[in-house]
């Protein structure tokens, strides 16, 4: 993987100003519950990246993940906020680009893309961003949830300046990240263990009719990761719960046979919204 570019350490607060980040940036007490502020580690990696379980167990685990769903979405009112432009959807759109070139640049997960969106809706539906600051607020908030995902998923997450890749119009210090992933965790009540589409997908894949090949299971999935991962670029998807946007990525997958079909598959995901 070729490196990013360097960051210039000049430019922490030059140009635009960000000097004021800090003092914006509301002081937050530790997790109650935990000695440490950071999120435990990621489980080892299995050799097989898509386990599937029995039928009783997968029954038991879907029941466990819908009654807990709705307190891992952001607040019922953020999507008509998005919609009547309370929410500045531009800038979003902006800081959810950025999040997605970053996390191919670097081959995260799916789910890691996915995570760091939910932090980032869920932030915002509790928490306005001042606009005033010309962009630098959405950006530092963007790391920061990429910061807290990839510490949730990856077994390797870059150092906080290598992870403001690109050459993004501001760069910030570390200190400055790690309080805003301070304050992102505690606006999130500590739930960053998230419950996303991606935790259904062992349990729903096993239960179509149609997977005829030893070898369709795995398509299914990753054709599945690829669609719940263009549902964060879309706001509508925002009124679906991730069992919902899970049970409509695996029907669309399973109905694709390969070859180019699955892209098609994408297009008409995401281009009726």
């Amino acid at each position: 993987m070729p490196p990013p570019s360097p960051v210039d350490h000049h430019r922490l607060h030059c140009g635009e100003d960000v000097s004021d980040a800090d003092a914006w940036i509301p002081a937050q007490s530790p997790d109650p519950a935990s000695s440490s502020s950071s999120p435990p580690p990621p489980p080892p990696p299995s050799s097989d990246p898509f386990p599937l379980p029995s039928d009783d167990d997968a029954d038991t685990v879907v029941l466990g993940l819908i009654g807990s769903e709705t307190h891992h979405m952001p607040r019922p009112d953020y999507l008509r906020r998005c919609r009547d432009r309370s929410i500045d959807v531009t800038t979003r759109q902006d800081s959810i680009n950025w999040i997605l070139r970053v996390h191919a640049h670097y081959r995260f997960r799916p789910i890691t893309a996915f995570l760091s969106v939910n932090y980032l809706d869920r932030f915002l539906s509790f928490h306005s961003l001042p606009r005033e600051t010309n962009g630098w607020a959405f950006q530092l908030l963007s790391v920061a949830c990429l910061s807290l995902a990839a510490k949730m998923e990856e077994p390797d997450v870059p150092l906080l300046l290598d992870l403001q890749a690109f050459d993004p119009k501001f760069v910030f210090e570390p200190r400055t990240v790690q309080r805003m992933e301070l304050w992102v965790m505690s606006s999130l009540d500590w739930r960053l263990r998230s419950v996303t589409p991606f935790d259904f997908l062992p349990s729903f894949v096993p239960k179509l009719p149609s997977l005829s090949s030893p070898s369709s299971p795995c398509r299914v999935l990753s054709t599945s990761s690829d669609l719940i991962v263009s549902t964060a670029r879309v706001i509508d998807f925002l009124g679906f719960t991730p069992s919902t946007i899970a049970a409509a990525a695996v029907l669309c997958a399973a109905g694709e046979g390969g070859g180019d079909e699955p892209r098609s598959c994408t297009t008409a995901w995401t281009g009726k919204w």
